[in-house]
């Protein structure tokens, strides 16, 4: 039901359809009158699945002496049959007895069909823990085009359903994933990058930052390991970069309407990125000195360098039109205040994040020594940028017993940094229990796998310590101090999560498992619950029961006329291809918002008809298309106004400069009525 729904407000933000907005309104009801249908191909497998199932049933009920049934994998055949080599030449073998052989990661001409069968996953990879321990640089190694990316992107197997690219499953933004493993896998890298870019605003953030759920989702993961979508993808980006494909594209035209969006983080970004292009004036506020949020200060630079990739991103923007704005405490400072920010402004998008730590209330919280994993990140990445850590304006954990409180990428990220600091230890404290090496029964495919991961960190830590650093099952009572009111112990408790008598899961304290470890350091990464107080407040902002600014998914507008609200701050705490999602989204809203408000503005001026609203929304429509033409095309076409609206004319006529794609022609205009070549 919630594919079902989640594919119609899909296909409703595309294309505006007021058949699936009446649908979406009403979809209680009307949802019993919904079809589904079955092939019958596919029905007659599941009745032979039923059949065979009732004769294993009986034979099972024969055998008396079995002691108890077996859990058997619903998938063994498949699992069998993808390791094992089916091009060997034993094609009258059974599946059982063939040879399981080691297949290859990379070959020098992969071929595509039954790709997935024939060749071995191989992700990203990253440098020696070793070496990488004792600098600033990105852990990852760079792929390059070449063999090993043509033959992992053959492993992709043209799904005719993908569920890779499904918002609810795989990626938020709807990457086209099994076309540009296509074009990778044909070599033809710039159309890659153009589909690429079709769906994601920064692929060389997601490349590298987010966890790929478009990879936990991948169909051919239910048998074996999935196609290595974010290689692939960071590779694309990276490469356009290299060959001076990425140069400035700003619009051809402004509309005069301003916007401002205060954040600089992915959502942010994404949301100017697609305003600019529309041709409206945005200009971006941040309250640290550098732009980027969370991917400068929050993430470190081993994982995404801040000059090479974050602020290379910036100054592209810049160039194409974009104004930045840095030390800008919207709210806090009378210079930008909220009340001068409306007025100057058509619209404000709020895409300030959820940067409000989860805190750990025990005693002893207020020694020194005890601080927010943001805390320390941020004035390490900030002096590493200002002074290669020569300033000392950071948190150091030099020689120090280390403790970091929280699982998660933030605690991941506070372990690889203090390892770089060279601290004498460091332990990593859950609550929860340990992840389970396969799937649970309760966490199926396409969901996200909750498994248990080793990241950069904790390979780190085994290099260097000899084990990893995670203690699952653990209870922090108390912070222990010394005398001159610094942290020099924690006391511990064993838990143990059962299930009460509703079925939820709770934890329980061992009794006798209490402890005291030696501390000099310690670093809460607990995650965040919500954005700061400030802006809602002095807006009035209707805020969720999370203190997450409310606003409806999909239509991102406030109860306050002209803002909208995008990313963490509306969502909670998420991912950074979520946040790029709802940048773009919100962006698509505003724009609307901004037409109809030059719709009242025409009206009132000319006392205009239904008619005359509704050309105005045709001419948005070509506005918006050549726009996203001449980001993405660039210098291969011109388009050049062929009338106007008043005179009659209301098109465009392509010159073209150099030879120009008709693929390209026939996904932007195809739909687009008005427009001549």
């Amino acid at each position: 039901m919630m594919t079902l729904k989640m594919m119609i407000q899909q296909h409703q933000r595309h294309t505006n359809s007021l058949l699936a907005s009446q649908v979406l309104s009403d979809f209680g009801s009307l949802l019993p009158k919904f079809i589904k249908v079955i092939p019958r191909e596919y029905k007659r497998v599941l009745a032979n699945i039923k059949d065979k199932i009732s004769k294993q049933d009986a034979v099972d009920e024969a055998e008396q002496d079995e002691p108890e049934l077996i859990e058997k994998d619903a998938f063994e055949e498949l699992k069998k049959l993808a390791a094992a080599s089916s091009l060997n030449g034993k094609s009258n073998q059974t599946v059982e007895d063939s040879e399981i052989l080691k297949r290859p990661s990379q070959v020098s001409d992969a071929v595509k069909h039954r790709g997935f069968i024939s060749y071995e996953r191989e992700g990203v990879q990253y440098r020696d823990p070793n070496v990488r321990m004792n600098d600033w640089k990105e852990v990852m190694e760079e792929t390059k085009p070449g063999p090993l990316l043509k033959t992992q992107s053959a492993r992709c197997m043209d799904c005719g359903t993908p569920f890779c690219h499904q918002e609810n499953s795989g990626c938020p933004l709807g990457n086209k994933i099994p076309e540009f493993n296509e074009l990778v896998y044909q070599n033809r890298w710039h159309e890659a990058l153009e589909r690429l870019l079709e769906t994601n605003n920064f692929p060389e953030f997601t490349g590298r930052v987010c966890p790929a759920p478009c990879e936990g989702s991948c169909v051919l993961g239910i048998i074996e390991n999935p196609v290595s979508i974010k290689s692939i993808e960071c590779a694309i980006i990276d490469k356009a970069f290299e060959e001076g494909w990425m140069v400035p594209r700003p619009p051809l035209k402004r509309t005069g309407k301003r916007v401002a969006i205060v954040g600089s983080g992915p959502a942010g970004l994404a949301a100017a990125d697609q305003l600019n292009r529309l041709g409206h004036m945005v200009t971006v506020y941040e309250r640290a000195d550098r732009i980027g949020g969370l991917m400068m200060y929050g993430v470190p630079n081993m994982k995404a360098d801040k000059v090479d990739i974050v602020q290379r991103r910036v100054n592209l923007m810049a160039e194409e039109g974009v104004n930045f704005v840095v030390n800008a405490s919207v709210g806090n400072d009378p210079l930008y205040s909220l009340d001068h920010l409306r007025e100057e402004n058509n619209a404000i998008i709020l895409a300030v994040g959820a940067t409000k730590p989860r805190d750990l209330p025990v005693p002893g919280r207020e020694l020194s020594g005890v601080h927010f994993a943001m805390e320390f990140l941020h004035a390490n990445t900030k002096s590493l940028l200002d002074s290669n850590l020569q300033d000392g304006h950071y948190i150091s954990a030099k020689g120090k017993k280390v403790v970091v409180i929280g699982g998660g990428d933030t605690g991941t990220d506070c372990i690889g940094t203090s390892v770089r600091h060279g601290c004498s230890s460091i332990i990593n404290l859950e609550l929860l229990p340990q992840p389970p090496q396969t799937r649970a029964p309760g966490n199926p495919w396409p969901q996200w796998p909750r498994v248990f991961r080793v990241d950069y960190g904790h390979q780190e830590v085994a290099a260097k310590f000899g084990k990893d650093p995670r203690s699952y099952e653990v209870l922090t009572k108390r912070f222990v101090g010394d005398e001159n009111g610094a942290v020099k112990g924690l006391e511990l408790v064993r838990v143990k999560w059962e299930k009460d008598v509703t079925g939820k899961f709770q934890f329980k304290e061992i009794e006798g498992s209490e402890e005291i470890i030696e501390v000099d350091l310690v670093l809460l990464a607990m995650g965040f619950l919500g954005p700061e107080a400030t802006v809602a407040e002095k807006l009035e902002l209707e805020r969720d029961n999370r203190s997450n600014y409310k606003a409806e998914y999909g239509r991102f507008s406030t109860n306050v006329d002209g803002v909208f609200a995008a990313g963490d701050c509306r969502r909670g705490q998420s991912l950074v291809v979520w946040a790029i999602s709802e940048g773009r989204q919100a962006a698509a809203q505003v724009d609307k918002y901004l037409s109809i408000e030059e719709e009242e503005e025409e009206h009132t001026i000319s006392n205009g008809s239904h008619e005359n609203i509704l050309k105005r929304h045709q001419d948005l429509s070509k506005r918006n298309t050549a726009s996203w033409v001449n980001h993405f095309v660039g210098d291969a076409m011109e388009l050049r106004p062929e009338g106007t609206a008043e005179a009659g004319g209301g098109g465009f006529t392509l010159g073209a400069t150099k030879p120009f794609y008709s693929r390209i022609m026939k996904v932007v205009f195809s739909a687009e009525p008005g427009y001549r070549f």
